[in-house]
């Protein structure tokens, strides 16, 4: 169907295609100069003519003169016009595209991305080479098919993933909607459309609500958009759908912010995020009608849907160090052996010949190996039965979780439950818990009973109960097995809900305008709902006797402003802070009917101000006539209790010495209390407190005090910190990089992000992240490694983390168990293919110094692939399946965690020793040939030392095994068989006869004798004189 477009669309159309632009929103400016150029014109919509132009530009510039001061006149703010029912193909298509490639660009793309690799571009560049007859040394197929078996590995990998994604795509683009009334694919949804959206059906793209087919509401389910779990109240705001205009600004990332308005017969009232459907939503309810506002590339989800970066090990970077290292030395010996023999004709051809021999210094099979070490360590972690439902989200840094030096951990829901329970009322001087709720539940019943309270308590009990009933935005739903569950944002609420409906005032209906305890029905006038910046929420309601009352509960640091002073309110938050309790201050105000009508006319006009500081003018309003002159009510505390052995977990990442900092939302006093109970603060350790900084000398004063007190604990809130990492930074991090202990709390997202890059940046140190809500998410991704806890706050952290775990006391099997072998395993893997291609390299330059200092070729064809593929290559892997400690020993000395982390498996010191070694073997293997066996008959000297070679690599693989096992021993046999079986097809190069000979076996069993001697001796020794932890508990 051709769209119908009115006359501000079809000029907005114009001007996009005059000025080139793409994203389809009207500048104010265009359609001031078309309101001066087409005043009373109009346009021809089939059959009628409508004039829609002057007054709707009139309106819509209104709208934006109304904010032009908000704005500092800024005349480039957007908005898109949407006429209810017609589809408007200039904003784009809907189709859903996170495919990284098509049919052209895959092997290009792919290609590329390989190339970066130092290992790749270098192999690439000596495969090439042999294309160049001066340059040719054996068969291209010994240089090109090693590459090409690495890239067809990786290239494969890419190819299965990018169809997973395409096939992902292709079920969300077909899926079929009825749109206008006609069957149509998600795909093809356009900008205006109106769709009917069924129950339990994803929402293709972001609409607004505009009719319902039961009731005058609906619940979305936001989890696969936000990561919160709880269902999302949605109003439609018509109640029809098939006429309107919808004015919608410029698409935004903000999945709680939304600025447009609907108009309907010269009726123009405010849409705000209640009134939308965000795309990858999910309706809970019965079927709805919305209209398409934004689609594709536009909506929040796709907005939202930024790439997280490729996380890199410290490994990685080490070895590509390392690799660097080594392509020095094959440049410094090719240059020294030219030379050698004297300043000859064509030099320079000579030392690229030795590049090109000694290239297998460098190996190129060590990504392919390590690769898959890490496939291998995943998978064993995902099937370990000790974590129950761990996700491994990202299997290219598992060695990472041996190196962890800090865990940021946040406090709710990982630390402890989030599971709620209201343990404590206080109302003025009166406090009731535990056995003392009778007393209110008989106030609230208005028991005969005697009760020993006054009236005027008893008054306050009750409308304390009442406020506590009616301000929240929990709602009730039944379940299929007819019981009824409540759905709220907060699980806060949730706990304070079920405690009133405990006490006698029971939530039995809520819908938009009226909510029901037992049977009296108040009529909800106006809702605020909790922000995290205002941190508080309030509701204003009619009773069934008329009266209007204006009930609030937050924070008792933004509450005390709307209340009268009160003496015993900051000593009660205090005390029941030290208790580990999230406290909630209720305040009400009663309204006459005048000042509420006031109130609602001056704050209607403020929502339909389609501007950025709408919710500015709004609030306002709110502070002006209702926050302010409130009676304070009582104060509630609620108990998260602790995860299952939290205690337990803490001690032993403290023993294996590393530091656990937490970071919270949270008051300084419940943070304090939650590090006591959680004994992430050690008994009788000293805790130092800063809060509230505001000049450099108190700052400076602080530090100096915890530079003297290394064992203490600091516990700092989000704005000192901040003023300490913004006039101290270095100062500050030495001085708490050293604490076993730091609680930073009321803490944002942000500063939890920016903490953990700081750390990584100023101590160049491994750092675990791991939360379970929204707010963790930040900190997640710039961790080393972030996990995330699957808990009530929804998915969110754990779908952004690189590992998933149930419960927080699973982090210490994480890292002491799999961290450690993974890290170690995969370290000793790394040398050892290095040490592989080492031995060889230098076999190829003792044999080019006994030639002559001439760049021949000592191994060729399927000697030199097959060394490093089918003869070592199984027994070498099966390093990862080795165990140097049991499971047990390693939960009872969790200090071998902290050892294995200092000492560095892959460290300098560790690859030396292998260059040295791998110098010594390569040149008595080839020296002992030469004297022994000499280089006269070429196929009894390769049948020596190339036997040698692989021996002498089967053997010291034995040498470094702790524990064997059948994949160990199966992959030793293996080896040695498939060699033995292929010597008789290896008649190119060997010299059979001389294998059934006396000589073969003596001089082959000298070789080895003498290679292998001071490495197991070396080995022995230090066993016996200065063994490692590991080895004193193998005893």
């Amino acid at each position: 169907m051709k769209p119908r477009l009115n006359g501000v669309q079809l000029r907005m159309k114009s001007w996009l295609q005059e000025n080139g632009e793409k994203n389809s929103i009207i500048p104010l400016k265009v359609l001031s100069n078309s309101r001066e150029r087409n005043r009373g014109s109009s346009v021809s919509l089939g059959e009628a003519r409508h004039s829609y132009d002057r007054e709707e530009a009139d309106s819509l510039i209104s709208i934006h003169e109304d904010s032009q001061q908000d704005m500092d006149a800024n005349f480039e703010s957007g908005f898109r016009m949407i006429e209810v029912g017609r589809p408007n193909p200039l904003h784009g298509t809907n189709a859903v595209t996170n495919t990284k490639y098509d049919a052209f660009s895959f092997l290009p793309k792919c290609l590329f991305e390989q190339f970066r690799y130092f290992y790749n571009m270098y192999f690439l560049l000596v495969s090439l080479s042999q294309l160049i007859p001066p340059l040719k040394i054996g068969y291209l197929s010994t240089y090109i098919a090693p590459l090409i078996f690495v890239l067809m590995i990786t290239l494969t990998k890419e190819a299965i993933d990018d169809l997973k994604r395409r096939r992902r795509d292709s079920y969300a683009n077909n899926e079929i909607y009825i749109v206008n009334n006609n069957p149509c694919t998600a795909q093809n949804i356009q900008v205006g459309d109106v769709v009917l959206i069924s129950k339990d059906q994803r929402v293709p793209a972001d609409m607004v609500l505009m009719h319902t087919s039961v009731g005058n509401e609906a619940f979305i389910r936001t989890d696969q958009l936000d990561g919160e779990t709880d269902w999302k109240l949605r109003i439609p705001c018509s109640n029809q759908y098939s006429h309107g205009i919808i004015h919608a600004d410029s698409p935004i990332k903000s999945v709680h912010h939304f600025y447009g308005t609907f108009t309907l017969n010269d009726n123009r009232r405010p849409l705000t995020v209640d009134n939308t459907l965000w795309a990858n939503t999910v309706l809970a309810s019965e079927a709805v009608y919305g209209v398409v506002i934004y689609t594709g590339k536009d909506t929040r989800q796709s907005l939202n849907s930024s790439k997280a970066k490729t996380k890199v090990g410290l490994l990685e970077k080490e070895i590509n160090f390392y690799s660097k290292i080594l392509c020095m030395i094959v440049l410094a010996l090719s240059v020294i052996l030219t030379f050698s023999h004297g300043i000859r004709e064509n030099w320079y051809i000579a030392i690229f010949r030795y590049l090109i021999l000694f290239s297998s210094i460098i190996p190129i099979n060590l990504r392919v190996n390590l690769d898959i070490a890490k496939i291998v360590h995943s998978k064993h972690t995902e099937a370990d039965p000790n974590l129950p439902d761990v996700v491994v989200r990202s299997s290219n840094i598992p060695e990472e979780l041996g190196r962890i030096e800090y865990l940021l951990t946040d406090k709710t829901g990982t630390l402890t439950q989030n599971e709620m329970e209201l343990k404590k009322l206080q109302l003025g001087v009166v406090g009731f818990s535990n056995e003392s709720m009778d007393v209110v539940q008989a106030c609230v019943n208005e028991s005969t009973a005697h009760i020993p309270l006054s009236d005027d308590t008893k008054d306050l009990v009750r409308e304390t109960v009442l406020a506590l009933s009616l301000c929240h935005n929990v709602t009730p739903s039944e379940t299929t097995d007819g019981s009824v569950s409540f759905q709220a944002a907060s699980p806060d609420e949730v706990a304070i809900v079920r405690w009133t409906s405990s006490m006698g005032l029971v939530l039995t209906h809520r819908n938009r305008t009226s909510i029901t305890i037992n049977t009296s029905s108040y009529e909800i006038l106006q809702l605020f709902p909790f922000k995290s910046e205002t941190k508080r929420m309030g509701i204003v309601v009619r009773s069934p006797e008329g009266q209007i009352t204006f009930y609030l509960k937050g924070a008792d640091s933004v509450m005390q402003q709307f209340i009268s002073p009160s003496f015993w309110l900051d000593e009660e938050c205090g005390n029941m802070a030290r208790e580990g309790l999230r406290t909630l201050v209720v305040a009400k105000k009663d309204l006459t009917n005048e000042e509420y009508n006031t109130f609602a006319t001056v704050y209607a006009e403020a929502s339909v101000s389609f501007s950025g500081s709408r919710d500015k003018k709004m609030e306002g309003v709110v502070s002006k006539y209702l926050e302010n002159d409130m009676d304070l009510l009582g104060l509630t505390g609620v108990e998260d209790k602790l995860q299952k052995d939290v205690k337990v977990t803490l001690e032993l990442l403290r023993n294996a010495g590393i530091h656990v900092w937490m970071l919270t939302g949270d008051k300084v006093e419940t943070a304090r209390c939650i590090a006591i109970s959680s004994r992430l603060v050690s008994r009788g350790q000293y805790i130092h407190t800063i809060a509230k900084l505001n000049s450099r000398e108190d700052a400076q004063s602080q530090l100096m005090i915890l530079a003297g007190k290394p064992d203490s604990c600091l516990i700092i809130d989000g704005e000192s910190m901040e003023f300490c990492v913004g006039y101290l930074k270095d100062e500050f991090i030495e001085a708490i990089s050293n604490l076993s202990c730091v609680v930073i709390c009321r803490c944002t997202p942000t500063q939890k992000a920016n903490m953990t890059r700081l750390i990584q940046k100023k101590k160049s140190a491994s750092v675990c992240c791991i939360g379970d809500g929204g707010n963790d998410v930040g900190m997640i991704q710039v961790a080393n490694i972030g996990v995330g806890v699957v808990g009530k706050e929804g998915q969110q952290a754990s779908l952004a983390a690189d590992y998933s775990i149930k419960e927080f006391s699973h982090i210490a099997r994480l890292l002491l168990w799999h961290g450690r072998i993974s890290y170690k395993q995969t370290s000793k893997l790394a040398m050892f293919v290095i040490h592989r291609g080492l031995i060889i390299s230098i076999c190829q330059v003792v044999y080019s110094i006994i030639s002559n200092f001439e760049p021949i070729a000592l191994f060729q064809g399927l000697l030199l692939v097959g060394y490093s593929t089918m003869y070592t290559m199984l027994p070498v892997f099966s390093i990862v399946y080795d165990r140097d400690v049991s499971e047990k020993l390693v939960f009872l000395f969790p200090e071998l965690y902290k050892e294995m982390r200092e000492d560095k498996c892959f460290s300098i010191k560790s690859f030396m020793s292998c260059v040295l070694i791998s110098i010594y073997q390569g040149v008595i293997i080839q020296v002992i040939t030469y004297v022994l066996v000499g280089f006269d008959v070429e196929g009894e000297m390769l049948a020596v030392c190339f036997s040698c070679l692989i021996l002498n690599e089967l053997i010291m693989v034995a040498l470094q095994i702790n524990r064997w096992d059948q994949t160990i021993v199966m992959s030793e046999m293996l080896s040695l068989m498939i060699y033995t079986l292929s010597v008789p097809f290896l008649t190119d190069y060997f010299d059979l006869k001389f294998f059934l000979g006396l000589k073969f076996y003596w001089v082959s069993a000298l070789i080895l004798f003498i290679s292998l001697l001071p490495v197991w001796s070396g080995r022995a020794l230090k066993q016996k004189l200065k063994p490692s932890s590991y080895a004193k508990l193998q005893r």
